[in-house]
């Protein structure tokens, strides 16, 4: 045989092997090929545009957050990031519903390039803490049924909701105010709780439109991406390439879901009864999901409709890889046999599912893999503790060798007791056990949050993540 029939030779195994090891990648490069999309990657190249990793997420609630937290944590240990945790003392939470400050912070996850924990939003702070190039983002859902979800999540935990005869959602939006307490605990769960949660004043007049139209345009300087719950794979998207990271970063399980059972149809009425109540949460979510949808059209709706079927089909591989073939099934936390994957109950009404990862997923499984598909559907809390835990180690392995000087500003002892703050009147004892935070006092701020963030350039299905 000739030296050049055997170089042919050659060249035609070497591109079989290729396409055999890199097919699904190489069927992402063509496809964008032909619709004139940006490359997807799956690893690192030369010339390509680094990863972002300072990012700070507002973890609102009911929004499909925590399936968020969990790709946050997951990013971070990957790449060997920290993630800024809240001192003990705060529980899983910084210290919500006191407007966050430094001081929460655990010393042992300083200087963070992370962080993604339920808190008020105090940008002043925030900027303080973070890197000078973080990324703000965050997340928000259709305010009817974000308040349903906070109607039967926190029924027994929040006042305004307990003293509603038979637990009747009618009732209460009949009559709100004959309920409602706006300085009582808890009572950031009953109104305008995304508002509440970016740092603006829940209990602003609706009427004070002048107040409303500022909030949004602060909230709109300070975050790059405000994702929308309802179109959370899109949002994925557009988040990806702000931050210029992989297919693979983005992959994830729903997480803190609700049965059927424990959710309520909205009979006719109810949604503009609950839009009116929630004004301005309800203003915010017609102005980012508008503006999700400019970005998605810049980026073009062939392109976003790719990335979305790709990033379905990875997750699926990966949920079949780590089920043993299968699609997992959603069981009751009675069912799950292990503590570390059992989500918390808020209580007997409301039954919250999770996943259980088959007994003999050792076999065949290395370490590493065994551990992606613990931390993929690990609930919040038990990977709170668990990060904590390990970047603890890190801090204590690496402070043996760092000089004095070398320490982040913020960094000092732990506190056992926290600073008091003007808002609450009375001290807030840390959780005895995982559960919503609560604070006394004053839970409204006459200025909105303030913003000076530059933005990045912005860039189908309706998909419920939260509920």
């Amino acid at each position: 045989m000739s030296q050049k029939k055997i170089f042919l030779v050659f060249v035609a195994i070497s591109t079989v092997s290729l396409l055999l090891h890199h097919g699904g990648h190489l069927s992402w490069t063509m496809e964008a090929f032909h619709l004139g999309c940006p490359a997807l990657r799956s690893h690192p190249s030369p010339g390509l545009k680094p990863k972002h990793t300072n990012v700070a997420f507002l973890k609102t609630h009911k929004t499909a957050s925590t399936t968020m937290q969990n790709l946050l944590f997951r990013f971070a240990e990957r790449n060997n990031l920290t993630v800024a945790l809240p001192v003990q003392a705060c529980g899983h939470q910084f210290c919500y519903p006191r407007t966050f400050t430094s001081h929460f912070v655990h010393p042992h996850t300083l200087p963070p390039n992370i962080i993604t924990s339920h808190m008020r939003f105090n940008k002043a702070e925030m900027q303080r803490l973070m890197p000078n190039d973080t990324l703000y983002v965050t997340i928000l859902r259709e305010p009817g049924s974000m308040f349903e979800s906070l109607f039967s999540y926190y029924n027994q935990y929040c006042q305004s909701f307990k003293r509603v005869p038979n637990g009747s959602l009618e009732a209460f939006l009949a009559e709100p105010w004959r309920y409602y307490r706006p300085d009582e605990k808890d009572s950031m769960y009953a109104r305008n709780t995304l508002t509440f949660d970016l740092g603006g004043d829940k209990d602003r007049p609706a009427t004070d439109v002048a107040y409303a139209r500022a909030f949004v345009a602060e909230v709109d300087r300070v975050f790059s991406l405000v994702m929308i719950a309802e179109y959370f794979d899109e949002s994925l998207v557009l988040l990806r390439h702000l931050l210029s990271w992989d297919l693979d970063d983005i992959l994830y399980v729903k997480l803190n879901m609700r049965t059927p059972s424990s959710k309520r149809s909205l009979t006719p009425g109810l949604p503009a009864k609950i839009r009116a109540w929630n004004s301005l949460d309800a203003r915010l979510y017609d102005h980012f999901n508008a503006s999700l949808w400019r970005q998605l059209s810049a980026l073009g709706p062939a392109c976003v409709a790719r990335e979305v079927r790709l990033l379905r089909q990875a997750q699926e591989r990966l949920m079949r890889s780590c089920f043993g073939g299968r699609m997992p099934l959603l069981r009751s936390a009675a069912q799950i046999k292990n503590k570390d994957l059992r989500p918390w109950q808020p209580s007997g009404k409301v039954d919250i599912v999770g996943y259980d990862l088959p007994v003999n997923l050792s076999r065949g499984f290395s370490s590493l893999a065994q551990e992606l598909c613990l931390k993929l559907i690990m609930p919040e809390v038990q990977y709170t503790r668990v990060l904590l835990r390990s970047q603890s180690i890190r801090y204590r392995r690496s402070y043996q060798l760092r000089p004095p000087q070398q320490t982040h500003p913020l960094q000092q002892p732990i506190r056992t007791v926290l600073p008091r703050h003007p808002q609450v009147h009375r001290s807030q004892p840390p959780p005895a056990a995982p559960g919503p935070a609560s604070g006394t006092g004053s839970t409204s701020t006459s200025s909105p949050v303030v913003g000076t963030q530059g933005r990045t350039t912005k860039l189908g299905s309706p998909q419920t993540q939260a509920s």
